[in-house]
């Protein structure tokens, strides 16, 4: 016999409950959505003062007074290969070298999870066999791809790198390697499939006494939470606002889909089996555009299924990559999506896409000096509206110099990543049985 199906009632509470959650989700990334610019910014001042802190002790001798990072501290007597400081005031011993390192992972997973919006056990999975590259045949720029292992769908991924995603992996890179310069094998227990996973070169791995040990998404937790305390964000009701792991990858789809994305694009970027589970993370999206895209996919597919799964032409490919040639501009790079076009016609400096190139800094300051003249004149001449829209645009330009000088500030610490060639990856997934293969 079959299964009964539910009452009524049951079904009318069930659809209640998952309203319900779904509005609870929805004002959740709401209310977090806008202070990301101040969470970015207050866990990178945490990692720079933490290390200032640090700096400036090893170099005062025991018992004396240095001030770094914001704070006073008095350098304690070393009773170990650790560097201890006390409050002058008489308040408790502190491990500067742990506090550190605390506030280096947690903005590096905070930032990784923010650029790529993968969950929380693919984080700490990310490996250096994760970073591949592709090479474009017309133009030679590198591509560099993000190779992210399968999770709950069994699918890998890969995912473009941005340039400040690339510098957060850089800074990961330098500060997981061994003294040989080569990331140490580390085995990590996979809790969810209750089974040691072999030895690898995760990035996310820190010192733990003498031995390294991979970071557990519990650590990680830890780490976001320390992070939050430390940055004093406060939600609309005035209390301290947390953050979850999953809540940067709800974020990343509203903010992509916000921001132009196609919904079913943001469907491959997170690994979802159903689009209908991406639509569920985006908030306070009109039901009107998600019924329409829906429906639009589902006539597409009833007219030509095989389309979507048939080989590129040749001069598909060179479309595709002609696409990457396409979203250099002025002022730097533009990063829509393929198959989208620009709705700002490639100028718009209040893009969030854009990306400047500090090279071209002194063009927009240009720009801005420009708009600061051309907000005068509209004042002056009782241009209301004009000199209303042109404050957004200045707020945008100011907002891009500052993007401009932190990308320059980070290429000076950036270094080789040592991302395999994706021509390397292929030719050993196409390797016949049997033939040999060159391990790297």
């Amino acid at each position: 016999m079959g299964r009964a199906l539910p009452h009524p009632g049951q079904r009318i509470h069930y659809k209640k409950q998952k309203a319900r959650a779904k509005a609870r989700m929805d004002a959740r990334t709401r209310e977090r959505l806008p202070v990301m610019p101040a969470l970015a910014a207050a866990v990178e001042q945490n990692r720079k003062d933490a290390a200032a802190r640090l700096a400036a002790a090893r170099a005062a001798p025991p018992g004396e007074l240095f001030t770094a990072g914001g704070q006073t501290l008095r350098r304690a007597e070393a009773v170990s290969h650790r560097t201890w400081a006390e409050d002058p005031g008489g308040g408790k011993r502190r491990d500067l070298g742990r506090e550190e390192d605390n506030a280096f992972w947690a903005w590096a997973a905070i930032k990784v999870l923010t650029h790529t919006g993968i969950r929380l056990e693919e984080l700490i999975e990310l490996s250096h066999h994760s970073l591949v590259q592709y090479r474009l045949p017309t133009s030679g720029e590198l591509v560099p791809l993000l190779s992210v292992a399968p999770s709950k769908t069994d699918a890998e991924r890969l995912l473009v790198i941005d340039p400040e995603l690339a510098d957060v992996l850089s800074a990961v890179i330098t500060r997981a390697r061994a003294a040989d310069g080569a990331i140490p094998l580390v085995a990590a227990y996979d809790i969810n499939e209750r089974t040691w996973n072999p030895p690898m070169p995760l990035l996310f791995q820190r010192l733990n006494g003498l031995q390294r040990q991979p970071i557990a998404a519990g650590g990680i937790r830890d780490l976001i939470r320390g992070a939050l305390a430390s940055s004093a964000i406060t939600g609309t009701d005035g209390k301290p606002l947390d953050f979850r792991p999953h809540d940067f990858r709800r974020i990343f789809t509203t903010d992509a889909i916000l921001n132009g994305m196609p919904p079913h694009i943001a469907q491959i970027l997170l690994g979802h089996a159903d689009i209908n589970t991406t639509m569920g993370y985006k908030a306070v999206y009109p039901q009107e555009a998600i019924n329409g895209h829906r429906a639009f996919i589902a006539r597409r597919r009833q007219l030509r299924p095989s389309e979507e799964y048939r080989s590129p032409t040749d001069a598909e490919w060179d479309e595709f990559l002609g696409h990457f040639e396409h979203r250099r501009v002025a002022l730097g790079d533009y990063g829509r999506a393929y198959a989208t076009s620009c709705i700002h016609e490639h100028s718009c400096i209040r893009c969030p896409l854009l990306r400047i190139d500090p090279a071209q800094r002194s063009r927009l300051e240009e720009i801005r000096d420009n708009l600061l003249a051309r907000i005068t004149e509209a004042e002056r001449e009782g241009w209301a509206g004009e000199a209303e829209g042109l404050k957004v645009s200045l707020a945008a330009a100011n907002n891009k110099l500052a993007q401009a000088d932190l990308t320059a500030a980070r290429r000076t610490e950036a270094v080789s990543l040592g991302i395999p060639a994706y021509r390397d990856i292929t030719a050993a997934t196409l390797t016949a049985p049997g033939d040999p293969v060159e391990h790297q």
